[in-house]
């Protein structure tokens, strides 16, 4: 559920390597040319683990967390090569007495200029999550496009060392490596990601959300209970892949189950145009959503569709001492609350506090505190459901004494924005260097 340690340490040591070689540079050539060289080396090496990370390849989430942290790793890592980049351009980086500029070289030059201007509109496009999904997303293939083209610029560019020597090797290695993972992306789901073949068994369109389930019609998928999966309906219309959380627990059959609330174009579809019979393919699965095997006592909060972990919690089982709270707006906006109750009455040691907000007030700190008295400190609190409510929680839990990494939860936010406003004025105002540089260069 965190970053991991090795995946940062791993990052960084990469983006730091080239240091190593561009040192001895300086006392050759301009340092404000070496350092405008490192700075493009460095946006290329972040560039592509941001197509790494696109692939969702097997081994990244042991590496850097769960995919959705890696989500997280993918959206500052395009920020801080996106401001690279604008710093290699605003920077010199022309040396003179590297020899003469050929049309190759003028080519790289103009290249490197578009894909800097595209780069930046496409980064505006994805942290504004006003646009629309489906703009976003199609917006995002080109990402990799445009590494292709800052990959030609750095190949083909003058540089103060070869591409043989030791430098040039390595960034070039980074540079193959981030398109091999753009062209992995633009596979159609199905033929790679999407490897497992399922059918609609069974579907439950009620409590405001539409309930699933799945048949493997080949090898099934091996999942652990709180992960999610992509999966593709194979519809007109209805084959691009999203995620949804897994609401069963693993059984012998490999049969999924997924209880999906209509939040999106997409998922809306699915009441309506889904039908028993349909193939759909699955993703394999992702996500760290699982509560510790230990003596501690858990708080379990879900709120509306975020029941779908638990449930998968529920029906595997636990040992450990639980205070589950389900929080929802009426009856008809509670997933699975009648198999909710079923399960916790089966079990002594999970006790259940339905939060129904449409006859009593929001679920608050105060009222968790008080349930958990003089345990709270010593719990774990395992949380599902929206993310300003996640929030307000944590940091009133953490004023009664529950420590910050005690609250767990997965993002379940693949797309996410951030205050563009201090981004957008560190470009404007580099922008306004490079301007006047240009200007200058113009003049002469």
């Amino acid at each position: 559920m965190k970053i991991r340690f090795i995946g940062l340490l791993l990052l960084i040591s990469t983006s730091l390597m080239p240091l190593y070689w561009y040192w001895p540079l300086l006392a050759n050539y301009s340092n404000s040319a070496i350092l405008s060289q490192y700075i493009g080396s460095l946006a290329l090496i972040l560039m592509a683990f941001s197509q790494l990370f696109a692939t969702r390849m097997p081994g990244l989430e042991t590496l850097f967390g769960g995919l959705d942290r890696i989500y997280v790793i993918h959206k500052w890592i395009g920020i801080i090569a996106t401001a690279a980049i604008l710093m290699h351009d605003t920077v010199d980086a022309e040396i003179d007495e590297l020899g003469p500029e050929t049309w190759l070289v003028d080519l790289a030059e103009t290249l490197g200029e578009f894909s800097l201007y595209a780069v930046l509109i496409l980064v505006v496009i994805s942290l504004a999550t006003v646009i629309p999904y489906p703009l976003w997303r199609f917006s995002h293939k080109f990402m990799g496009a445009l590494f292709a083209l800052s990959s030609f610029h750095y190949v083909f560019m003058l540089k103060p060392f070869a591409l043989l020597d030791p430098l040039g090797l390595y960034i070039s290695v980074f540079c193959v490596l981030g398109l091999i993972c753009y062209l992995i992306t633009l596979l159609p789901f199905r033929l790679l990601a999407g490897r497992y073949n399922y059918r609609v068994c069974a579907i439950d369109n009620s409590a405001g959300a539409t309930c699933m389930s799945l048949q493997p019609t080949a090898k099934g998928l091996r999942h652990k209970a709180g992960q999610f999966c992509f999966i593709a309906v194979q519809r007109p219309g209805m084959t691009e892949s999203h995620p949804f959380s897994i609401s069963c627990a693993p059984v012998d059959s490999r049969e999924l189950r997924f209880t999906i609330k209509a939040l999106g174009d997409y998922s809306a579809k699915l009441a309506g145009r889904v039908q028993v019979g349909d193939k759909v393919q699955v993703s394999r699965a992702y996500g760290h959503f699982q509560a510790r095997a230990n003596d501690d006592p858990q708080i379990w909060i879900a709120c509306g569709i975020g029941i779908t972990p638990f449930i998968a919690w529920l029906e595997q089982g636990t040992n450990a001492q639980v205070v589950f709270y389900y929080s929802y707006k009426g009856h008809q906006q509670a997933p699975h609350l009648l198999q909710l109750q079923q399960l916790c009455d089966s079990r002594d040691n999970i006790k259940l506090v339905l939060v129904d907000t449409s006859v009593r007030d929001r679920l608050s700190s105060v009222e968790i505190a008080e349930q958990a008295s003089t345990m709270l400190a010593s719990s774990r609190v395992y949380y599902c459901g929206p993310k300003k409510m996640r929030e307000s929680l944590q940091q009133d839990l953490n004023r009664e004494g529950l420590r910050y990494s005690r609250f767990h939860f997965e993002e379940f936010e693949l797309r996410s924005s951030v205050d563009l406003r201090p981004v957008l004025a560190l470009a404007a105002k580099l922008f306004s260097v490079f301007s006047q540089q240009l200007k200058q260069r113009r003049g002469k």
